[in-house]
């Protein structure tokens, strides 16, 4: 796992190296200044010359000005090493994200990957940080400054003996007692950032159910939790502060109680005043080594589930993968299901589509009926290998979806959702989706085959108009229709829309079909819906139940031979459906 992340620092090594080099030139000027403060201090007592007291002033000013020097450079290069490095960890979980099936995507929630590319990467920048820094120093300040106090203190450093293990013992127990709450906060920032979406994602739901007063509750809950949680934390490693404070003034206390005594009883020779002023601020670089390794503890122990989880995300391999010899040309728009059955999960005890054997010449449109849940969805899911078929195969243009280059696959299908998207940007933007290079007057076309032309230019900024992220300014109709018209662009050999004029009326519906006519006849066009009325025309109709397909034919065949087609035709036709506003 460190490995993993090793590899995300790339660019910034040489930040990283300096930051070390740094720190190793600071703690070793800090530990040599206490040591030259002592020289000045006897000098003072033993009546030196001023000219000397100014020389050893000076380079106490000028070692403390390297000193200076070494932080800021660590603290430069140390943060510009720790932001570059959670850039590009960010950039890396993004990029493998991207490169997911969605078999790969249900196993993470959105909520969850927000969380670990916000909140988790924010921890290990942190701990990066530390690491380079905090966790360089600290030990290097211990060792040199027990090794200096020592030498000077002699048997006055018998006090550490007794205050560094009391001190380590303790930040530890605390340390540990935190740990379990630290933990448990990431799965509730998980919940709390779940609340956070579903709320905005459906703002129009909640007001229209007179719903605020609920979501303020759940996310007060989520988020009461989570403050609840890190105050048990917080309160568990306050009390480092009164036993940093008790060891700080046992040590003090010691030092000047036992040292003025050596100093009386054996006239200076055996410790001098400059040498105990030494071993107090030595006791004190001790005892803050020690106060600084116990957060990192804190700080690498939380993070390390951070790094778990981001962990996680980086390795996982995704389930789809282009072959070693990809196909790279898509020859036509023909598509072939041969004895295909399917499950979302190998855990799965039902298949999700059994037995699907089908041919679609290309250039013909299909229109696919059936109940929820009966497979249409996920029957065509699997054309553009968003789901590889669990038995059988699935062909476009003759050859098996698994032996094409998975980009030029999906650059030869376009899929429109009945929830589609639109990105924040302007309209032309959203429809370049399509076609990066397409021409406005492309643009104009393809929105008046999908019949958006009209509302988007009854707009004072035409097709310079803002869209919102999500496309919340413009209604489920409009929206539909210029995910069509990102579709129509692609200029796709496969083009599927997935109940994607359910928001249209009738009349629109039937004008968008006629587009495709006569804008991609050669282009096969597949066509789920509820409405009869919007694939009757088609080439050929399936009806789906159950994951299979329980008949095929044109709309005539099918009203004699299919009861569950006749049912949904009478259903509709009895209705008086009527063209929708």
């Amino acid at each position: 796992m460190i490995k993993t992340f090793l590899k995300s620092i790339r660019e910034f090594k040489l930040p990283t190296i300096l930051t070390l080099i740094f720190i190793v030139g600071e703690v070793f000027i800090e530990v040599l200044i206490p040591f030259r403060t002592a020289a000045l201090v006897n000098g003072i007592t033993a009546g030196m010359p001023m000219s000397e007291l100014l020389k050893l002033g000076l380079i106490l000013v000028a070692m403390a000005f390297v000193s200076l020097c070494f932080g800021g450079g660590a603290a430069l290069t140390g943060s510009k090493a720790s932001s570059g490095f959670a850039r590009n960890l960010r950039g890396d979980i993004y990029r493998r994200i991207q490169g997911f099936s969605f078999e790969n995507i249900d196993k993470f929630s959105t909520a969850s990957l927000v969380t670990r590319l916000t909140t988790d990467v924010g921890y290990v920048r942190m701990a990066f940080m530390m690491t380079i820094r905090a966790a360089v120093r600290s030990p290097l300040m211990l060792i040199f400054s027990v090794i200096m106090a020592w030498r000077m203190g002699g048997s006055l450093a018998v006090t550490f003996v007794v205050v560094i293990p009391v001190l380590i013992g303790g930040l530890l127990l605390i340390a540990r007692k935190a740990m379990p709450a630290f933990r448990s906060v990431f799965r509730k920032y998980d919940r709390l950032n779940e609340s956070i979406e579903e709320n905005v994602r459906g703002m129009r739901v909640v007001k229209g159910f007179a719903r605020e007063d609920y979501e303020k509750e759940k996310f007060g809950q989520a988020s009461g939790a989570i403050a609840k949680d890190f105050t048990r934390a917080e309160r568990i490693v306050a009390l480092n502060n009164p036993l940093m404070t008790l060891c700080v003034n046992f040590n003090l206390v010691f030092i000047l109680w036992v040292g003025s005594k050596l100093i009386v009883t054996g006239r200076g020779e055996i410790i001098n005043v400059g040498e105990i002023s030494a071993m107090i601020t030595y006791g004190m670089q001790i005892l803050m080594s020690l106060m600084m390794l116990s957060m990192i503890y804190v700080m690498m122990t939380l993070s390390w589930e951070s790094m778990k989880r981001i962990s996680e995300v980086l390795s996982e391999e995704p389930s789809l993968h282009s072959p070693a010899e990809p196909v790279t040309e898509v020859a036509d728009g023909s598509i072939d299901f041969e004895n295909v059955s399917f499950k979302y999960s190998r855990t799965a005890q039902v298949d999700a589509l059994s037995g699907v054997n089908l041919h679609i010449p290309s250039g013909s449109t299909v229109g696919i009926l059936g109940v929820t849940g009966a497979g249409k969805s996920t029957l065509v899911q699997l054309i553009p290998r968003l789901y590889d078929a669990t038995e059988g195969c699935v062909k476009v243009g003759g050859r098996d979806v698994r032996d094409y280059e998975l980009e030029t696959l999906r650059d030869a299908v376009s899929m429109v959702l009945q929830k589609n998207t639109l990105f924040s940007g302007t309209v032309a933007e959203n429809l370049r989706w399509g076609d990066p290079d397409a021409t406005d007057e492309e643009l104009r076309e393809a929105c008046r085959l999908a019949q958006a032309d009209e509302f988007v230019m009854a707009h004072a900024d035409g097709y310079a108009r803002r869209i919102e992220q999500g496309g919340t300014n413009v209604s489920g109709g409009q929206k539909q229709r210029l995910c069509i018209a990102r579709a129509l662009l692609k200029k796709p050999k496969i083009l599927i829309l997935d109940d994607s004029t359910s928001a249209v009326d009738t009349r629109t519906d039937a004008k968008i079909r006629a587009g495709f006519k006569a804008y991609i006849p050669e282009t096969t066009k597949i066509i789920i819906a509820q409405r009869v009325a919007s694939v009757q025309d088609a080439d050929l109709i399936l009806v789906m139940d159950g994951g299979r397909i329980t008949a095929q034919g044109t709309h005539d065949e099918l009203l004699e031979s299919s009861d569950i087609y006749r049912e949904i035709w009478e259903q509709q036709t009895k209705g008086g459906e009527r063209d929708e506003a």
